[in-house]
């Protein structure tokens, strides 16, 4: 059993953790998460956030793994089952939906395997956050959507509710909400397919713009 100093301590690494994950600091959160799970092993909470970093930074094994660590300490039964789901190697109705959407649209199976990695990161991020699929099919229409939108594929938003039979306006919603879930943006590294990353471009030019304001402060 931890002892109480053992327990701040965890607390410590833990918070800290979070302020690198939500900054996308995550080699910083990785390595603040292991530490509190080091110090308070029994705390369920630090082996899910451990899970949620390795998930954002595309370490899927290790992420498993940090998630077996969590499934051995939540107290939960019904939250521990859904996430003894994401163990299973046989595809849910999502995943099936979305894999023949994805072929009527025509889009790329590189991209139909990163939307069904996006559904395993959504799971892991969704934390102990009721979560209920009512209807799978626009759960898959969402899934797509975001890989479109991400991968700057000309593919409308009324498009993809027409293959799915959803909504739009439905579909405008649950893409938010992978959105923010997710903190997706155009080109995410996690989910972009195409050859040339855009966002290089950008990190290129901040950094050159960062240099040269050195070069003229300096004397």
């Amino acid at each position: 059993m931890a002892t109480k100093k053992n327990i701040s301590q965890a607390e410590k690494y833990n918070k800290s953790g979070l302020a690198h994950y939500q900054t996308w600091e995550l080699e910083g959160a990785v390595a603040a998460f292991q530490k509190a799970v080091q110090a308070n092993p029994e705390n369920p909470d630090y082996h899910l956030n451990l899970t949620k970093a390795y998930a954002r930074s595309g370490d899927y094994d290790k992420a498993m793994q940090a998630l077996g660590g969590y499934l051995q300490t939540e107290p939960d039964s019904a939250i521990a089952e859904r996430y003894e789901q994401l163990f299973s190697s046989a595809m849910d109705e999502v995943e099936r939906i979305l894999i023949a959407g994805a072929k009527e649209l025509g889009l790329p199976i590189q991209q139909t395997g990163k939307a069904i990695q996006m559904w395993l990161e959504y799971r892991i991020a969704l934390g102990r956050r009721p979560f209920r699929i009512s209807k799978p099919s626009l759960w898959a229409a969402g899934l797509i959507l975001a890989i479109i939108k991400i991968n700057f594929v000309e593919i409308s938003r009324q498009e993809v509710a027409a293959v799915f039979q959803v909504s739009p306006r439905s579909l405008k919603d649950k893409f938010k909400e992978l959105v923010k879930t997710l903190d997706l943006m155009p080109a995410d590294y996690r989910y972009f397919t195409g050859e040339e990353n855009p966002l290089d471009k950008l990190v290129e030019a901040a950094e050159l713009l960062e240099k040269m304001d050195r070069n003229f402060l300096e004397d």
